[in-house]
């Protein structure tokens, strides 16, 4: 089914892991298909929700549904619709579908994330959309890393990793639209589908299941790197299972309302969190220095974005920010956090630094580590209850320590670590636990080199940060960690369990995970 809507870019190599390959819609009338997208991210309740949709058919099976261990329709019906075709710029400046569905949303839908499917003979897909809540009837509040879902994204065929843009149409695209649909993978994780972590024999060349896994189905390469499926779902249905009571919002709200956190006690932060806004920087430190406490088990704290006045499109030129970005001579510039140019690091938020942590777990990239966070500090309020002690692991059966993660400079005192002066933090740190990450995939020879990662990453991190290329410089920014860390700031907190697989041992429920993410959840801090 998805295969006829796979298609590869003009430059695409063959291979599942440095290829270009994306889903796109059909131009063909004739092609049963059916795709969809939201006109906003996000809803309150009395908001209008319009649908925008391409049809191959004159109806289409519309289901909406509140997402949870047992999802609740709240749509079930017929809806006319139509074909129209796609532009081949849709990536950035959307897809200009018809609207085919408006609803007025009712008071009693219960806040959340809606899954929306549409199906006709032949075809079907998925969409999604957020509904806040209108006042809290939680204590904890979700917020969603819309960010780095809308970076993943390569619907259509561009994202902030690869692209068809540009003189040759080959380049990532540094404005990306959310009018258009989610890759597959998004809002459902794909059956039998591998997770990132990943360590491959020694002296071979690495490689990446999940990738292999997309090319030969037909899918998204990024459907594990970001999106709902990915880390927030499970986390969800875990709280769910635990009656842990949360409520939804967005980046893009914490963006667009300064006061989106107010009356909530706790936020949460889940899964990969890459891409942040000035003003989300600004909105969740203001609730933070007033007593509001972030639970975050979240890494790789990165770049920073801009968003457009209607908020449908982000734009970060990464790597090109200092020759391309219009706002690259102010603080507005849309590269690392800890870019000089920037002068904001990402640990006077967090506590901690992507640029001081980054792979683990797959490719050459602290494959073999241990999986899990070594832990130095085992009385900290954190721990209670999970009988760890000092030196014991915490998930690495799980291999919660990986893919991406966040650490900091450090110093070891007898035996037990100490942020390193100058980090940039605003308030005290204390490191629980840490363990080793890498921007550097390792080679020893071309019979291992891994040509995704390499060492493209740890260069340009030592050009933007640190002026050139050294043994230094290099050093510096491919000698990384990642942290368990309890930051305060202000009046408020941060618990900040620095990497994106947190969720992998809530998965595969393993029993210290646990206790440690309902210590940070329901317990009082101290």
């Amino acid at each position: 089914m998805l295969a006829r809507f796979f298609t590869a870019g003009p430059y695409d190599d063959g291979s599942a892991v440095t290829g270009h390959y994306y889903q796109t819609a059909s131009n063909d009338p004739a092609c049963p298909q059916v795709w969809g997208y939201s006109d906003a991210l996000s809803y309150a309740p009395g908001d209008t929700l319009r649908l925008h949709v391409c049809a191959s058919s004159e109806q289409a099976h519309l289901v909406i549904a509140r997402d949870g261990l047992t999802p609740q329709v709240v749509v079930d019906r017929q809806i006319n619709t139509r074909f129209a075709a796609t532009p081949e710029d849709c990536s950035e400046q959307g897809c200009n579908w018809p609207e085919a569905f408006a609803l007025q949303i009712p008071p009693d839908w219960r806040n959340g994330v809606y899954t929306v499917s549409l199906s006709i003979d032949g075809h079907a897909s998925q969409a999604m959309f957020v509904l806040r809540a209108s006042t809290p009837a939680a204590r904890i509040v979700m917020v969603l890393c819309t960010g780095t879902w809308c970076a993943y994204n390569d619907w259509g065929g561009s994202n902030h990793y690869q692209g068809i843009t540009g003189p040759a149409r080959a380049d990532f695209a540094p404005h990306v639209s959310l009018h258009r649909p989610w890759a597959e993978g998004f809002v459902r994780w794909p059956e039998g589908a591998p997770r990132i972590p990943h360590a491959s024999p020694l002296l071979s060349r690495p490689r990446y299941p999940h990738m292999d896994y997309a090319r030969a189905r037909g899918i998204s390469k990024k459907y594990a790197s970001s999106g709902w499926a990915a880390f927030e779902r499970p986390f969800a249905l875990w709280c769910e299972a635990q009656g842990i009571a949360i409520d939804y919002t967005t980046q893009h709200d914490l963006h667009r309302d300064p006061v989106a956190l107010a009356g909530y006690d706790r936020a949460l932060i889940v899964g990969h969190d890459e891409y942040w806004t000035w003003e989300m920087r600004d909105h969740l430190e203001a609730w933070l220095d007033a007593g509001g406490k972030l639970a975050r088990f979240a890494g790789n704290f990165f770049w920073q974005t801009r968003l457009s006045d209607d908020l449908s499109t982000q734009t970060c030129f990464k790597s090109r920010a200092e020759a391309e970005d219009p706002q690259a001579d102010s603080n507005r510039l849309t590269s690392y956090w800890d870019h000089p140019r920037v002068g904001r690091p990402a640990t006077a938020t967090m506590g901690l630094t992507g640029a001081a942590g980054v792979y683990a777990g797959w490719s050459r990239c602290a494959a073999h580590g241990s999986g899990g966070f070594a832990i130095y500090r085992p009385e900290h309020w954190a721990l209670r209850d999970t009988g760890l002690g000092y030196g014991d692991v915490l998930g690495a059966a799980a291999k919660i320590f990986a893919y991406e993660v966040d650490g900091i400079d450090y110093t070891m005192t007898q035996g037990l670590p100490f942020a390193a002066a100058d980090s940039g933090l605003q308030g005290a740190l204390t490191l629980v636990g840490l363990s080793p990450a890498t921007t550097l995939s390792h080679a020893t020879g071309p019979h291992d080199r891994d040509l995704f990662i390499g060492a493209g990453d740890a260069e340009d991190l030592a050009l933007r940060l640190y002026g050139g290329l050294s043994a230094e410089t290099l050093g510096r920014t491919t000698r990384g960690n990642g942290c368990i860390a309890d930051y305060r700031r202000g009046a408020g907190a941060v618990f900040n369990a620095g990497s994106c697989e947190w969720v992998a041992g809530l998965i595969a429920q393993d029993r210290s995970v646990e206790q440690v993410t309902r210590n940070v959840l329901l317990g009082d801090w101290a």
